[in-house]
């Protein structure tokens, strides 16, 4: 499919003013990072991440201002979009928090929802904690079961729990559950409660590890670069590789740039989707790089900008057509993807965009400086002269 045929804009004609637009974004966004510095998710400062599913639309702002009159430092609270599931983020400053913190989290959750009465919440229980709290009622209840049966009866259920999302909302769906019987579910309605949250997971990042893993993030980002940089130099000319590094390195800058202007933290997804943007970026150009390549061994006479030129407007519609539906998708993922997905996919819609625009407007010209530095702004015309006096040569040898 081709959009456009036979096009002949002047691209490098225009490169000033994008040339200037990437100077403002790049000096804005580093005067903010100077001024501001980045704002790092929990992976980099180190914390405790939870997730957390609700049996019904959950209280964000509810819960978020519990935690922030509990905890100390940041807290972040973020509902999956579409889900009724919550992510409660919070920054610890030293390691021997971490437990302390995370049982602060879950008293604090379960002040506001769980049980009262002494039973305990079958939704946040382990087997342990249900066969310890059951052992007894049963036993009153005349419902025979051995010590065996019992630690069975508990694990079943917690199986069958784990099977339908964590959480139950009455004790009447496990009557399917081998071993319950309506004798044990008038037990357990007794006995225990269903809150209505289940926590699904807890993961703690301590601040070491959160200081090892940004180290991590830069050096992978350097590590792409000089390996992309070995391979364009070996595939076309070392200029061609400087061109391209120094264009993804472009839009990694501006990217990061933009996440300090609008105050938006940097997580591992968001470093994922920059590793994302420059191999994308990457790709681009090296695909006008490639048509260059061939045109100047077919188009000798003409200067070397205009067949820059030539080969962009060649590929024109293969890159608004790729960078168009991938933006669309990005931009899907950023107005609709909720607060999870945010930093990914805004790090996406900002890195397509500038990534398109560096390939032609930020490597190409670099080309074309390098040239005009070296005096091969155009082609030689001494090469036909010389045919010719060959030719005349000869002639008169004859």
């Amino acid at each position: 499919m081709e959009l456009f045929k036979n096009t002949n804009f002047d691209f490098l004609g225009k490169k000033w003013p994008f040339i200037g637009l990437s100077l403002v974004l790049t000096a804005a966004g580093w005067i903010s990072i100077g001024m501001k510095g980045m704002q790092y998710g929990i992976d980099f400062k180190g914390g405790a991440l939870m997730s957390l599913r609700f049996a019904q639309e959950p209280p964000v702002q509810q819960i978020r201002s519990a935690l922030e009159n509990k905890l100390p430092g940041e807290i972040s609270v973020q509902q999956i979009s579409g889900k009724p599931e919550v992510l409660i983020g919070t920054e610890i400053k030293d390691e021997k928090e971490l437990n302390a913190n995370r049982q602060l989290i879950e008293d604090t959750l379960r002040g506001m929802f769980g049980s009262s009465g002494g039973n305990i919440d079958l939704n946040n229980s382990s087997a342990i904690e249900l066969a310890d709290r059951l052992r007894g009622p049963l036993q009153q209840a005349g419902v025979p079961l051995s010590e065996q049966d019992l630690q069975d009866l508990c694990a079943a259920i917690m199986t069958y729990r784990a099977g339908h999302g964590g959480i139950l909302r009455s004790a009447d769906e496990l009557s399917g559950v081998k071993g319950v019987t309506p004798k044990v579910i008038e037990v357990l309605k007794a006995n225990v409660s269903l809150g209505p949250f289940t926590i699904l997971s807890t993961d703690m990042v301590g601040p070491k590890i959160g200081g090892e893993l940004r180290r991590q993030a830069v050096l992978a980002t350097l590590y792409a670069l000089a390996g992309m940089l070995v391979y364009i130099a070996f595939r076309f000319e070392w200029i061609y590789g400087v061109a391209a590094v120094v264009a993804v390195f472009h839009d990694t800058l501006i990217t990061i740039g933009l996440f300090s202007l609008f105050n938006k933290p940097i997580s591992l997804t968001v470093v994922a989707a920059l590793l994302t943007l420059v191999g994308y970026s990457m790709n681009d150009t090296i695909v006008v790089f490639d048509r260059i390549r061939e045109n100047l061994k077919m188009v000798r006479r003409e200067s070397l900008e205009n067949i820059i030129n030539l080969s962009i407007n060649q590929t024109l519609s293969r890159t608004v057509l790729t960078s168009g539906l991938t933006l669309l998708t990005a931009l899907a993922l950023w107005l609709f993807g909720g607060d999870v997905l945010n930093g990914f996919s805004f790090a996406l819609v900002a890195g397509i965009i500038v990534g398109t625009y560096s390939s032609v407007f930020v490597a190409s010209p670099i080309l074309v400086f390098w040239q005009n530095f070296r005096g091969k702004g155009k082609p030689s015309a001494a090469a036909p002269v010389a045919r010719e006096t060959a030719g005349q040569r000869k002639a008169m040898r004859g």
